[in-house]
């Protein structure tokens, strides 16, 4: 007969968990063992940034700095705005006067080389003859190896602004702005 007193000491095989641990605690990466769960309450100590007090938050990390940000206008032409694998903000903005009987648009599209997408546009009917200013929007995107985004117009009388910074690499390390450290 079973004696159900004992803790019971059970292996985790989760490469989620694995990865998490490694990342948090980079003395541990080489150690070989699996990570192991047992049916005892053990008090936990959080060795996160967060509960260390020293994270950035997300809005100071995604913040643009002069040394970072790159800003590209384009009108009556296409514009790659960035094609390095990673996750990117992107602040846009887009004025269009129409001309008549003239489609007038502007456009951010994304990509792989093959098909493109497209992410956000904003258009004017040519019937109208009015000019139209769209109001500022900001776009967190990801793109892998070989993909591309881009700002689209396709007359002289649109024009789309956007700027951009890099906020994280292809495995998703966060890259502060430029010349900030946190404490």
């Amino acid at each position: 007969m079973a004696n159900n007193n004992y803790p019971q000491i059970t292996s985790v095989t989760s490469e989620a968990l694995q990865v998490q641990i490694r990342n948090l605690l980079p003395s541990q990466e080489g150690f070989g063992t699996d990570l192991m769960a047992q049916n005892v309450i053990v008090p936990v100590i959080d060795l996160t940034a967060a509960a260390e007090g020293s994270s950035t938050s997300l809005t100071l990390q995604e913040a643009f700095s002069f040394a970072d940000i790159t800003s590209v206008q384009a009108e009556n032409n296409t514009q790659v705005i960035a094609n390095t694998a990673g996750f990117w903000r992107l602040n846009v903005s887009a004025s269009i006067r129409t001309v008549s009987g003239t489609d007038v648009q502007c456009s951010i599209t994304m990509t792989d080389g093959a098909t493109t997408k497209t992410l956000w546009s904003c258009r004017v009917d040519p019937s109208t003859g009015q000019a139209y200013t769209h109001p500022q929007r900001t776009f967190t995107v990801f793109l892998n190896s070989g993909e591309s985004i881009s700002a689209v117009s396709n007359v002289a009388n649109a024009f789309i602004r956007v700027s951009t910074r890099q906020i994280a690499d292809v495995n998703g390390t966060l890259k502060n702005p430029a010349g900030f450290t946190p404490q």
